[in-house]
């Protein structure tokens, strides 16, 4: 399926959703899916008159989304620089914008693979047929890893073993199913399959993998939506982050 074509679908059942009074829809990264339903059914438990409806897509997809005029109220993104394209676009309340958690890129293999990675350089090598990177144009995961590719020197010299995903769980269960040979996925991802993930080696980013959270302008339950980011950010809220392997920012 095509990326604008994905969008249009995603915008659409976002528009087609009835709402109530305190509903609030919460737009977040790929890779906090698990994390934030944890989060969202305990905000719910605490606060009864609330309800959150959680939407979770790679970050580049729920720019568009929201750009294209989604009824999203709470932005949460896997990097900075597509949170800072939402504030340059207007999409949100810059005095709401906080990081909340920190992350780690690894480079994981299917769990029976022998394979061994000492050093990037040697993906270049015949037994790494292929490489699931996420598009790097939309989605975090895949630009840190082309960052590091290229600071390694390799990211020209691995593009036809390249096989490019949507988003990061999707490169996930590329490797989970054994139709690459490595990917690159986040710590937290691969430490929900561990039973058919194996994690290869870390991989150094110039640049942290923080996550910023912030309330849109457009959303019409302005109080509500900064409940829930106060909630992301409370003790509770960093509880179940930190269950799931988020690092505190």
């Amino acid at each position: 399926m095509k990326p604008h074509k994905a969008v249009w679908i995603l915008l659409t059942a976002l528009t087609a959703l009835p709402a109530t009074a305190a509903d609030i829809t919460v737009s977040a990264a790929a890779s906090l899916s698990n994390a934030f339903k944890d989060i969202a059914q305990s905000y719910q438990q605490q606060y009864p008159d609330g309800r959150v409806r959680l939407n979770t897509a790679g970050s580049g997809t729920l720019l568009q989304q929201a750009v294209q005029g989604a009824p999203v109220d709470v932005l949460a993104f896997a990097d900075q620089e597509t949170m800072d394209k939402a504030a340059a676009k207007g999409l949100i309340h810059p005095q709401t914008r906080r990081n909340f958690a920190r992350n780690t890129l690894v480079a994981a293999t299917p769990a029976t693979s022998k394979l061994t990675l000492a050093q990037l350089t040697d993906l270049t090598k015949p037994q790494f047929e292929r490489i699931a990177v996420s598009n790097p144009n939309s989605v975090p995961a895949g630009s840190y890893a082309r960052a590091a590719l290229q600071k390694a020197g390799v990211w020209q010299a691995l593009q036809p073993k390249i096989i490019r995903t949507q988003h990061v769980r999707q490169t996930l269960d590329y490797i989970a199913r054994g139709e690459v040979d490595v990917g690159f996925v986040y710590r937290t991802d691969a430490a929900l399959m561990k039973n058919k993930v194996r994690i290869l080696r870390t991989v150094p980013t110039d640049k942290p993998v923080s996550y910023p959270i912030a309330v849109t302008r457009s959303g019409r339950q302005q109080a509500e939506a900064q409940r829930f980011v106060n909630y992301v950010l409370s003790p509770a809220g960093r509880a179940i982050l930190a269950r799931y392997g988020f690092k505190q920012p």
